[in-house]
């Protein structure tokens, strides 16, 4: 590679740092705080939460569909609709206090941002890495959106414990500049469209994809889905709901989870590097089904009255919050296998949309079943349930054969 090659990558690496930077600020002001909204402004119960994430969570099943249409404006011009998704969404719940079914729309619209970047990142940020570093350089792009996170935590517990940010408020100030940050994010990406080289962003329509090859890859993004729902809605549920606590307790355990993950997920990235990606399927696997076991413990002693609502029992319910959140990062890894294997590398960025697809339309079902057998059973079962769907990521672990997988690939690119 020549001088200018080189410097023409590290400026490209720069701005993708940058734009995730700002992205993961603006979700951390936005979509780590919905839940809070969703119970202080509209009083929405257990069911009805379960409920909103069919609006919140179908942008994750057309975005298949939407980046396949779109796929001919390249990566990263996609990229700059879905903030400009993002920034309209969330304004509009920052200026206004909408009726429910209003409200709907607008999240949609926001959520339909969140979840057109969510492929697209993953597939920019492996265009941009170096072929020896995959691993190392998606750890250390975790790291950045983690101390980021990090930060949007910590004004958020600020902010709502001096009186700054409110729901109470028609104009939602934390939502406003959720929008700002989303502006900011899109002329990012105006200005990486100009930058970055044409290899990244394919000028092709995309096609669906769908091959044998990728069976296991789709079998753990479905698995996501339902661990995904447990760790995001009704893990914040318990602390909301069950717990009684306020935005500025899920800021607090936000910003020790974004803080340990700050080193935890570039260490990640080098694990992945040495042990390989079975090792790390494993760890993955195994860390789902001791979180979630001792999780529907808990919960359950605590709705039977056999532990009290406080103290230790309260504390434990913390560290498995952060512990469960930690777990959804190691999936990273999924990624990474499916490239390793992938039979064209124009197929990565259409695949994992399909992915995300695929672990979106899990997500409704899972968070509308979740809400039922809350409501019906109890929420431990939410949780017992989720321990044992994560036995599937133990088999796939068992299963999969990444170097093999990846020569039969090479083969199959050899013959044309």
């Amino acid at each position: 590679m020549t001088k200018d090659n080189t410097s023409q990558a590290r400026i490209e690496l720069i701005l993708f740092f940058i734009l995730i930077s700002i992205v993961a600020l603006g979700n951390g002001l936005s979509d780590s705080i919905y839940s809070n909204y969703f119970k202080e402004v509209y009083g929405v119960t257990a069911f009805q939460r379960g409920l909103i994430e069919f609006p919140r969570e179908l942008p994750g099943i057309l975005c298949t569909v939407v980046i396949g249409v779109l796929g001919f404006m390249g990566d990263i011009r996609v990229a700059f609709i879905a903030q400009i998704l993002s920034l309209i969404g969330v304004t509009m719940l920052g200026l206004l206090t909408p009726s429910f079914g209003i409200m709907l729309v607008f999240l949609f619209i926001n959520s339909m941002g969140m979840h057109l970047f969510m492929p697209l990142q993953d597939a920019i940020g492996m265009s941009l890495a170096e072929q020896d570093r995959i691993g190392r350089r998606m750890g250390q792009y975790s790291s950045v959106r983690a101390a980021f996170s990090l930060m949007a935590a910590l004004m958020v517990f600020f902010g709502f414990r001096t009186g700054f940010f409110t729901f109470q408020e028609p104009v939602k100030i934390v939502f406003l500049i959720s929008g700002a940050l989303f502006t900011a994010a899109a002329v990012i990406t105006a200005l990486m469209s100009r930058r970055v080289n044409i290899e990244i962003k394919s000028q092709k329509r995309r096609k669906l994809v769908f091959r044998k090859q990728y069976k296991y890859f789709y079998f753990l993004t479905v698995l996501k889905g339902v661990q995904k729902q447990i760790a995001y809605v009704y893990g914040t549920w318990i602390i909301v709901d069950l717990l009684m606590k306020k935005a500025d307790t899920i800021a607090l355990l936000t910003i020790a989870f974004t803080f340990v993950s700050i080193f935890f997920l570039n260490k990640l990235g080098h694990w992945m590097d040495r042990y390989g990606i079975k090792s790390m399927m494993y760890f993955d696997a195994l860390t789902f089904i001791i979180v979630y076991l001792v999780y529907g413990g808990m919960v359950w002693g605590i709705e039977s009255g056999a532990l009290q609502n406080q103290g230790w029992a309260v504390w434990t319910i913390y560290l498995l919050y952060i512990a469960d959140r930690l777990s959804m990062q190691i999936g990273m890894v999924n990624s990474i296998y499916l490239r390793s294997i992938a039979v064209d590398k124009e197929e990565i960025t259409s695949t994992l949309s399909m992915g995300v697809s695929l672990d979106h339309i899990i997500s409704i079902i899972a968070a509308m079943i979740g809400g039922f057998i809350w409501t019906k059973w109890g929420s431990h079962w939410v949780f017992f349930l989720a321990a044992l769907f994560s036995v599937g990521n133990l088999y796939v672990a068992a299963k999969v054969q990444p170097e093999e997988e990846a020569a039969a690939a090479e083969l199959l690119r050899s013959k044309g």
